[in-house]
This record gives structure tokens, C-alpha cells and sequence, in this order.
């Protein structure tokens, strides 16, 4: 078990789950693009036959996903919105 021991300061803690993330976001977003690279290879018409209508279908659901995504990255930005009627106040 990892000790939590931080001198007080609380950086350890937020060293971890730094560490953490760059770790997974970095893994998974290469895994991310890998798949697209690899869907792409679905372009080509001499292997393949689709319509502008499946092509359509893939990359709304691609989008959509990618708009869901990027918000749970952007939650915390939102809450923080400073709203003013007047400019200056």
C-alpha cells in the first residue's frame, strides 16, 4: 500500500492523481486515435462500399460521443461563470 504521507502540504496527493491521469489520458488517448486510424482505413473504396448516409451516421456518433466527452472535462470551468448586468461591477 502507497503511503499518503505529505509533509502537510497536500502535493503528494495531488502529484498521484496527476501522475495518474497523464498516465490513462495519455494510454487511452492513443488507443482513441489508433481506432480512427484504423476506421479510416474503411475509406477506401476499392475494399469497400458505403454510402454518404453511413458515412454521415459514423461521424455524428463520433461527435456526439466527442461533445459528451469534452464536457466532463470542461464541468468545472462551467461552474465557475462570473455572471454582471452592468460591465465593471
Amino acid at each position: 500500500m502507497r503511503s499518503m504521507e505529505n509533509n502537510g502540504t497536500g502535493s503528494a496527493p495531488r502529484k498521484d492523481k496527476r501522475d495518474r491521469f497523464l498516465k490513462l489520458a495519455e494510454k487511452r488517448t492513443r488507443v482513441v486515435l489508433k481506432k480512427l486510424q484504423v476506421l479510416g482505413n474503411c475509406g477506401n473504396r476499392q475494399s469497400y462500399e458505403y454510402t454518404a448516409e453511413d458515412v454521415e451516421r459514423i461521424f455524428s456518433a463520433i461527435e456526439q460521443q466527442l461533445t459528451r466527452v469534452r464536457a466532463k472535462f470542461e464541468q468545472d470551468r462551467e461552474k465557475t461563470i462570473d455572471f454582471r448586468l452592468k460591465k465593471g461591477d
